[in-house]
């Protein structure tokens, strides 16, 4: 007969994948990533996929991501929520020296490639992040078209995706053994922009003979 107070907590979560919840569970697909990569070797008749795997969306990402959501600026990171993900690179730090094959995988408190490499000496208009060491030239690339959202139609719509791509060309981070890539956010993805930059994820693979004569395509998506 007694009124008693009721407390209702709700929580979201944001580490596998962007959850609201409360007292009900809620079960997840743990074969469906929060972040999937594919990167192809473009050739005249047939592309060839060489490689796939899931990404890892470093602590920085997520800690940029919560600030715009919100439009507040959180004094822990440099991040600001006025950024958005606009840049990519990619690096060769991705095996340990002497094992090429064999990935180190990427952690949460990554802020950077490990060793990111120069894209392109000098192409500023879909190039970005100019330095002078260790090679002269531009070591961030732009996405090649607009952000393409996707329905799930393979789960039930049950995750929201979005999906960009970069192609590396023919002038493209030459003479590197490429094992690592990252997306960045930045305040504009205008050509030569100098930075500040980032890191939002990062995926590390096997690595890939970068020459002129290989173009490589690298299909990014985002799980929610």
């Amino acid at each position: 007969m007694n009124d008693k107070d009721l407390m209702v907590k709700i929580t979201d979560s944001l580490s596998d994948c962007l959850t609201d919840s409360s007292n009900i569970k809620i079960k997840r697909n743990p074969d469906r990533p929060k972040g999937f990569v594919e990167i192809y070797e473009l050739n005249n008749d047939e592309d060839k996929k060489l490689i796939g795997k899931s990404n890892l969306v470093v602590y920085l990402g997520r800690e940029w991501l919560i600030s715009r959501a919100f439009n507040e600026i959180n004094a822990n990171i440099i991040p600001q929520p006025t950024e958005y993900i606009t840049w990519f690179g990619v690096g060769n730090g991705g095996c340990p020296v002497g094992d090429p094959l064999n990935p180190t995988s990427p952690t949460n408190l990554d802020t950077d490639l490990d060793n990111p490499v120069m894209i392109n000496a000098t192409d500023a208009i879909t190039c970005a992040d100019y330095r002078l060491v260790p090679d002269v030239g531009y070591y961030k690339h732009k996405f090649d078209t607009a952000i393409d959202f996707e329905q799930d139609g393979d789960n039930y719509n049950y995750w929201l995706i979005s999906r960009v791509s970069t192609t590396l060309g023919a002038d493209d981070a030459n003479g590197f053994n490429l094992s690592e890539a990252g997306l960045y956010t930045a305040a504009s993805n205008a050509g030569g922009y100098g930075g500040p930059f980032n890191l939002y994820a990062r995926v590390t693979f096997p690595s890939i003979v970068k020459t002129s004569a290989r173009q490589l395509l690298f299909i990014w998506y985002i799980y929610f």
